[in-house]
Order: C-alpha cells, then sequence, then structure tokens
C-alpha cells in the first residue's frame, strides 16, 4: 500500500553549526580538503557510508551528536576559521563584472562522487572547468541536465560481460536546491515536442562561486514518455536524444531568462546544447521584434563551440523526418523556412540525403570553435573543411584550446601537502599557474617517492577490498576470499589503465602477446601489477567483449596476481588510481584521442605517462618526463599498427620502464625515477591544468565575444541590424570580387633581411568598398608540386583606386629565413567587421 501523504524528518541543526548548511550544499567540499574533513570529523563512519556526501550526512547524523558539537571548543573553533575562509573565497568580485556573463552548457557534468550526472570525460571536463571558473573567479553561470538514474552502474556477470544497473538518484539527499520564483514557487519553464507541451523544473548545484542549473522533465504534469526525458544519460533512443538536446538547448536559455540571467556569451560544449543558439535567436526576435539575420549574427557573434570527437560518427545526427517533426514549427518561430534550417544542419546544404547535425550548426552559429588539443584542432579542420569549401584545411576557423584538469580535485592529500609546503598554502588558488610550479623543484625527491608510496598503498588496500566484493558476490568460497585480501602488493610497480572501453583505445593491446607480458609481470627479481578499470557504452558490444577478454586473461594462472579489472569506475576510483599507480598507459589509435585528460590527473600526482603521443601527451611529452609508444605514426593498416606498438610497448617496459623503476639507491630510492616525476610535476601541471585552460578561453574567447554582444545589442541593437544588412549585401554581391592582377619583384630570389613587394589590383564591384573586405598577402614555404606546407598571412593596405570600383592593395612579405617560398593574396570580409571572416564561407582568390 503507498502512503497517501509523505513527510521528512531531518536533525535541527544548532544555530552554532549553520555554516555546515552552507558548505554542504557547495562542492567546494569535493576539492578543498579542509572542508571535507570538518564534515568528516562529525561521524567518520557515517561520513564513508554517505558516500563523502554532506547534505546525506547532516540527514542522518545523530541529534545528540549535533548538540555535543555545538558545545565542542575545538570543533566550533575549527568551523569558525574554515568559515570565514569560505565566506571570503565566495564574497570576491569576479572578474569583468557587469560587462560579461558566460553560460556554459554541457549535457554532463563530473563534480563528484555524490552527484552522479555524467560518464566520463567530457563530464569530468565540464566540472572542471566550472571548478577552475571559480577558482580564477570568472563570471559564469552553467546549464546541463538533472538525471534521474544518471549514467549506469556497472557490474559483471560471472564470465565477464559486463551488465547495468540504473539506481534512481535521490535529489533531496544531494548538495543540490530547486529553484524558486519571488513568489516560493518552483521555477518551471515549457518545451515543446511535435505539438505537446513538456514541463521543465530547474536545480541548483553551487560550485564554489559558479551555480550550475539542472533542467528536469520528472513532473507529474508530463506524460510518462515525456516526463522520462532526463532518465538516463546516454540512454534511449534518437528520439529520446533529440528531446534531451530540445530541453538542455531550448530549455536552458528559457530557463535562463526565467531566472532573470542574460548570458552576454554562450559556451557550447560539444554539439549537444546546439538548440541554444537558435534559441537565442527566437527570443531576440520575440523580445525585440529583430529580423532573423539580425538576431542570428548577435547570436553567432557571441557564442563559442567546443568539439569533443575526432571521428564523424561521434556527432549527433538526426534523420530529416525526425528532425521535422520537432523542428518544422520551431522554424517557424524563428522566421526561417524549413529547408534553411535544415541547411545550417548540414555540411553540404544542398544534399538533400544528409541528415541534420548538430556539429554543422553549432559550427555555423559560432565566433570561435575549437578542438581540446593542437592535434585535435588539425584533425578537426579535415574533417569539418567541407562546410567552407573554398578555404584550405589550414584556414578552416576551428582553433584549439588544450584541455587542463582541476589540480586541486585531482591531486591526493598526501602530494597535496607537498605543494603546500614547498609552493605555498594558496598554491591551487593562484590563477596564473605558471608563477608557482618553478618552486616544484624544491620538492626533496626523498619527500616526493614517501608520499606517493603512501599514495600506492592506499590503492592496493583499495583494491584488495574491491576484489573481496567482486569475487563475494560471484559466490566464492572463503578461501579464495582469503587470499583476495592478500592481492598485490604495495611495493611492486604498479601499472594503470582506466577509461571509457571505446574501441579505439585499444584497451587489449597489451595482451596482444600473453607470453611476453606473463614474462614482464612475473619477473622475479622486478615485477609488475597492473590495475584496470573502465566502462563501455550499454550499446558496444565491441567494448564489453574487450572487458571479458580481460577478465579471462586476469583468470589464468601466470597472471594471477598480476591484474585485476575493479567494476564501476568513478570520480573516487579514478582518483585513487591516478595518485597511486606509478605508470599511467594509454594507447589510444593516433589520432582519435581527442585529449586524454586521465593521463594529466596521473601527472598532477607525479605518476609517469607511458602513452601513444596522441591528444596532450603529442604536445607534453618529453623524455624527461615519461615514455612515447611510437613516433606519433599514423596507420591505415590497423592489424600492423596493433602488431607494431605492442612490441614497441613491450619493449619500453622490458628495457627502460622496469629498470628504471627498479634501480634503488641504498636507501631504496630510484633517484632517476623521481627526478622524472617532479621534473613532470615542475613543467607539465601548470601547462596542462584547467585554469590556463578557463584563462585561455576568457582572454582569448570569452572576451572578444562579450565585446561583441556588448557592441552589437547597444542602441536598440542598431549595430545588429546594420551588421545583418553587411552580411546580406555580402552575400548578394561578392561574386563581383576578382583579382585582376598580382605584381612583385622582378628578382627572382633574395637574400635574409629584405623583402618581397607585392602589388594586387582588385576589382570589388559595384556595391563593395574597400572598407567590407580584407586583403591578405598569403605567403609560406612551399613543396615540389608548389604547394604551401606552412603559411602566415600579412594584411595588405589599400593604397589608391584605379578606375571605378578597383582598388591597388600594397604589401611587403619578409624575408625571415632561407628556402623555397610562394605567395599569392585572398580576400575575405572584413576581420574588424565579422569575428570570424570565414564564417560566411565567403573567400576570393588570386
Amino acid at each position: 500500500m503507498k502512503a497517501k501523504r509523505e513527510f521528512k524528518v531531518i536533525p535541527r541543526i544548532p544555530e552554532r553549526l549553520q555554516p555546515l548548511k552552507r558548505m554542504a550544499y557547495n562542492v567546494m567540499f569535493s576539492w578543498n580538503s579542509d572542508i571535507r574533513d570538518i564534515f568528516q570529523r562529525i561521524d567518520p563512519k557515517l561520513w564513508s557510508e554517505s558516500g563523502n556526501n554532506p547534505v546525506l550526512l547532516m540527514g542522518l547524523v545523530d541529534q545528540d551528536r549535533l548538540d555535543e558539537l555545538a558545545t565542542d571548543a575545538g570543533f566550533l573553533s575549527q568551523l569558525e576559521e574554515l568559515a570565514h575562509r569560505f565566506d571570503l573565497y565566495m564574497k570576491a568580485p569576479p572578474q569583468d563584472v557587469g560587462k560579461t556573463t558566460i553560460a556554459y552548457f554541457s549535457a554532463e557534468f563530473g563534480l563528484t562522487t555524490c552527484v552522479p550526472i555524467y560518464s566520463g570525460g567530457l563530464g569530468i571536463l565540464a566540472g572542471d572547468h566550472l571548478k577552475s571558473a571559480s577558482d580564477v573567479n570568472i563570471p559564469l553561470v552553467a546549464v546541463g541536465l538533472l538525471y534521474q538514474e544518471g549514467y549506469f552502474q556497472q557490474y559483471l556477470n560471472n564470465d565477464g560481460w559486463q551488465m547495468e544497473s540504473y539506481p534512481a538518484n535521490a535529489f533531496d539527499t544531494m548538495p543540490m536546491t530547486q529553484v524558486m520564483d519571488a513568489k516560493g514557487q518552483p521555477i518551471k519553464i515549457y518545451v515543446n515536442f511535435k505539438g505537446q507541451n513538456a514541463a521543465v523544473y530547474v536545480w541548483k548545484v553551487q560550485v564554489g562561486r559558479v551555480p550550475l542549473y539542472l533542467l528536469d522533465t520528472d513532473i507529474d504534469e508530463n506524460p510518462p514518455d515525456i516526463r522520462g526525458t532526463t532518465s538516463q544519460l546516454y540512454g534511449g533512443d534518437r528520439e529520446m536524444r533529440i528531446r534531451q538536446e530540445i530541453v538542455l538547448g531550448v530549455g536552458g536559455i528559457r530557463a535562463l531568462k526565467a531566472m532573470g540571467i542574460t548570458p552576454t556569451v554562450v559556451h557550447m560544449n560539444e554539439g549537444h546544447s546546439a538548440f541554444s543558439a537558435l534559441e537565442r535567436i527566437n527570443l531576440l526576435r520575440k523580445d525585440y521584434g529583430l529580423s532573423f539575420n539580425a538576431a542570428r549574427e548577435v547570436v553567432r557573434g557571441s557564442t563559442v563551440f567546443t568539439t569533443h570527437t575526432p571521428v564523424p560518427a561521434g556527432n549527433d545526427t538526426f534523420a530529416p523526418d525526425l528532425a521535422r517533426a520537432y523542428c518544422e514549427e520551431y522554424a517557424k518561430e524563428l522566421g526561417i523556412s524549413w529547408p534553411v534550417l535544415l541547411g545550417y544542419g548540414r555540411v553540404n546544404p544542398r544534399d538533400d540525403g544528409e541528415p541534420f547535425g548538430v556539429t554543422p550548426l553549432s559550427l555555423r552559429l559560432s565566433a570561435h570553435a575549437n578542438g581540446v588539443s593542437k592535434l585535435h584542432g588539425l584533425v578537426s579542420r579535415h574533417m569539418w573543411q567541407n562546410i567552407w569549401p573554398k578555404t584550405p584545411v589550414v584556414d578552416t576557423p576551428i582553433d584549439s584550446v588544450t584541455n587542463g584538469i582541476h589540480t586541486a580535485s585531482w591531486t591526493s592529500r598526501e602530494i597535496a601537502r607537498l605543494y603546500s609546503r614547498y609552493l605555498g598554502q594558496d598554491w591551487y588558488l593562484e590563477p596564473d599557474p605558471s608563477r608557482i610550479w618553478d618552486f616544484a623543484r624544491q620538492i626533496p625527491l626523498s619527500e616526493l617517492w614517501r608520499a606517493h608510496c603512501h599514495c600506492r598503498e592506499s590503492l592496493v588496500a583499495y583494491a584488495r577490498r574491491a576484489q573481496f566484493r567482486q569475487l563475494k558476490r560471484h559466490g566464492a568460497t572463503a578461501d579464495v576470499l582469503q587470499k583476495s585480501m592478500e592481492l598485490f602488493s604495495p611495493d611492486t610497480l604498479t601499472i594503470g589503465f582506466a577509461r571509457r572501453f571505446a574501441t579505439y583505445k585499444r584497451a587489449t593491446l597489451l595482451f596482444s602477446d600473453p607470453d611476453r607480458l606473463a614474462r614482464i609481470l612475473n619477473n622475479p627479481d622486478k615485477p609488475v601489477q597492473i590495475i584496470i578499470a573502465g566502462k563501455a557504452h550499454p550499446q558496444d558490444n565491441e567494448g564489453k567483449a574487450f572487458i571479458k577478454q580481460i577478465i579471462h586473461f586476469s583468470r589464468e594462472e601466470r597472471f594471477n596476481n598480476r591484474i585485476l579489472f575493479i567494476e564501476n569506475y568513478n570520480i573516487y576510483l579514478a582518483s585513487l588510481l591516478t595518485a597511486g599507480c606509478d605508470v599511467w598507459l594509454n594507447n589510444p589509435r593516433r589520432p582519435l584521442e581527442a585529449c586524454g585528460t586521465s593521463g594529466m590527473k596521473a601527472l598532477a600526482n607525479g605518476v609517469l605517462n607511458l602513452s601513444v603521443l596522441d591528444g596532450w601527451w603529442d604536445e607534453g611529452y618529453d623524455p624527461q618526463y615519461g615514455w612515447a609508444i611510437g613516433s606519433g605514426e599514423e596507420e591505415s593498416n590497423h592489424q600492423l599498427q596493433d602488431v607494431t606498438e605492442s612490441q614497441a610497448l613491450y619493449n619500453l617496459l622490458e628495457h627502460q620502464v622496469v629498470p628504471s623503476f627498479y634501480n634503488r639507491t641504498s636507501d631504496g630510492i630510484p633517484v632517476t625515477w623521481c627526478d622524472m616525476m617532479r621534473n613532470s610535476i615542475r613543467d607539465l601541471v601548470p601547462r596542462f591544468c584547467s585554469h590556463r585552460m578557463v584563462t585561455d578561453y576568457f582572454e582569448r574567447f570569452y572576451r572578444q565575444s562579450s565585446d561583441r554582444f556588448n557592441s552589437l545589442t547597444r542602441d536598440n541593437f542598431a549595430k545588429a541590424s546594420e551588421q545583418a544588412a553587411w552580411c546580406d549585401k555580402l552575400m548578394t554581391s561578392w561574386n563581383e570580387i576578382s583579382v585582376l592582377d598580382l605584381q612583385s619583384d622582378p628578382a627572382q630570389t633574395k637574400t635574409v633581411g629584405e623583402s618581397v613587394s607585392l602589388k594586387a589590383k582588385i576589382a570589388l564591384g559595384n556595391n563593395l568598398v574597400p572598407e567590407d573586405v580584407t586583403v591578405d598577402a598569403y605567403f609560406g614555404s612551399i613543396d615540389h608540386q608548389g604547394e604551401f606546407s606552412n603559411r602566415e598571412t600579412l594584411i595588405m593596405t589599400a593604397a589608391s583606386t584605379e578606375g571605378p570600383n578597383v582598388h591597388i592593395y600594397e604589401g611587403q612579405i619578409p624575408c625571415n629565413l632561407p628556402g623555397r617560398f610562394g605567395f599569392t593574396v585572398r580576400v575575405t570580409p572584413s576581420r574588424e567587421k565579422l569575428g570570424n571572416p570565414f564564417v560566411l564561407g565567403l573567400v576570393t582568390w588570386a
């Protein structure tokens, strides 16, 4: 029988303990160990049982214990000091206050284990982005979805096959609150699914200084199929996916409006939130009477888009009929036809067979687009170059901002103590990380090694408990369970491999030659042990087969006590692994790893990377920091590539990694190894932290985008309407532009230090003037076929007029290096008037 009504009883928090409530509802506890310590002090056993969730802890703690703490002078003194520092942090005014408001959209956020609304790297990256935005103190809010069941919990059956369970989240016991309006009623907005309204509630998670707003369709007034829209992360079919993306994009912008928040910049973290750009256009039309084109210029000029997916199949697309069912009426609201909207979501708008893609839509409506490492930026430019077919790959308007990790969240307590001692107590708050990390050279190798050994001991202890639980669930005997508690050694070289089990990550590469691997692991003088973790997508049977294969290897006698797979990879397990392993292994198929931030987390703890030169490691690798598998080759013959790189991996382990680890001084310290640990911490942590990443976004993209938004919206959107009309003029008149003549110095040979004088005669047609265009000298070294192998550009000056509508442009190309060079001339829309001169797809070449 169900209860007619329900109510909840919670402990009464004494007045002197009220600061605990403020801190419990701010996930700053996930990166501030002092906050975690004070909650653990309340009830250590309950803290552990609650999953380090302070809200759940405060809801379960005994009332007598709270009353006791309210009179405990030592506890109150600790709480008062902590609350003072917390309040100072929260009250600091942000950068560019009043000028800039950034809204960061993502389908998932990995913040802490007790807020399970993430699946993997994309979500963890988004969570770290918010944490660093808080620490660096930029004016940012975030928008995501609140999943009732989140991502799945993983367990393996007796045969090693991955199974999934979906426990429901209890939002009232998590560090979040429902957002209310001025009358104390829940804020509720609506989106439309094929003519049917879907109600959406808004919840808030406070991430330091940054509010994260989460959208929830699990509302009684919604019918069951709509109610389940925010049930599972990456669950359901294509129709469920387009519904989720409408809620995130359209609903997210409407929720911000309902809360009185007008972003000057929207950052779309992957294409899942592409509809946010359309809804911003929609609101500008409804609220201010702008044309679609004028509203589009405002939105395009103030939108940032980050792509994370290096393969076309990984980008969300929807069949035209499905997209039409959900978006045709919406196109009418936008003031455009359905074919026009469909064209925005296609690489080739004229290809009737092409599906509607959120990545092309995002690219077309963004001033700034970027990949998440330098190599991934290059891959993305090749992938999406056909959106701008007249533009060379090198000029395709997709930049790169290499990802980073929130160092304070991923640094173990032991290593963090060293940083506090040698870098300063507030090392994790320094907005410019390059200023302090050079002090890491002062960390004594002996102290660094002891701290790391303690981390390895903690990992081995956890691995034993995890194996015990896994074996017990499968009905193991008491003898087997007892032996599991002696699994692994805290003194043995430990290799970690933990990540999503996508096939391109090649989780089984290490097992290509089991006999050779067994010899490496079972060396009596220099043993090696491997800990593996990770989830395959529920529909990825190939990834599940990889897990099963590893489980079967681990059960072979020769691998007994040498290989362990730990189930249900999550943030907590990741933090143990990236701190406690000695080597972090990563062997994706280059160039399919967009970035690979798990290696950065290992780096922050002094764990050495052993990786293919892909993603971030392609930028970070140097022999003084770790090891590279191969030399950056990209093979079309995957079987040959796997054989070659597996042998390279075994060679590195046998001849470099293992001997270096066991090469000890008389006091047991591997000096060469520890020197590599310290070098990598000193030089690479500041380069690959999210403080640097967020600052890059702010300085390179956010500030410019916000300035454009403020400029275009000033004086009742006068400049937006003016720019829309200007873009229309360009689109209709561009075919009249031609380069009539190109002249240069007659001398074919120059010496270093001289320059080449250029003069270009350009016809701009009847409607365009020099202020409408940018004319570039396009020059660089060339190969034997006359193709540019690299290029530079130099803006040419309109020097004179020759006849009606014909203009002479001049420039000087510097000769700084010897070699074989070439040049041409390029005409694009004015860079001063258009933030992204390539976005219109207009370019004319000599």
